[in-house]
């Protein structure tokens, strides 16, 4: 069984927790890294330390990193922390647009940039595997139904990274 840290931007949780909901029902794999709106506020009063000692607990195990971009995800200092950690252990990655899944009101977000592309990172994709390391695949949530493709995605991310 495959261990998965999904990474997100803490104002995306309710996105988030719906791929959480509808993914987590599978039951083939475990998920780290998701946390309920009360537990984000909890964490967000901590000190910069407690929060990456809970990412790094968070991540222990873990062999995959999921990014799920919503539209502020890139400006993320903890989802850039949580990349570089996954870079280190040697995690897959990969990327998944959760812009047109609905909030709470039934709204979809205007698609964000990936944090793959931004500094301090700047991969660009590519189908050269024997890079020092890959770059990760991007996938819609709805469009590319990440419901029925999730695990194929994970699978071919710790590919990948010849996990």
């Amino acid at each position: 069984m495959r261990h998965v840290f999904f990474s997100f931007d803490w104002d995306d949780v309710w996105r988030v927790n719906q791929v959480r909901h509808s993914w987590v029902a599978k039951g083939s794999y475990t998920e780290a890294g998701f946390v309920d709106s009360a537990e984000i506020e909890t964490l967000k009063r901590n000190t910069d330390q407690a929060i990456k000692n809970w990412i790094n607990k968070q991540m222990d195990g873990t062999s995959v990193t999921c990014v799920l971009i919503g539209n502020s995800t890139t400006n993320s200092r903890w989802v850039k922390y949580e990349i570089e950690q996954s870079i280190e252990k040697g995690n897959g990655l990969l990327g998944v647009y959760i812009h047109n899944v609905k909030d709470r009101h039934g709204w979809t977000a205007t698609k964000g940039a990936s944090p793959f592309r931004q500094s301090p990172f700047n991969f660009t994709p590519s189908a050269n595997t024997n890079l020092v390391y890959p770059c990760c695949s991007y996938y819609d949530w709805v469009n590319d139904n990440g419901y029925s493709n999730l695990g194929n995605w994970i699978e071919k991310a710790a590919k990948q990274a010849g996990r």
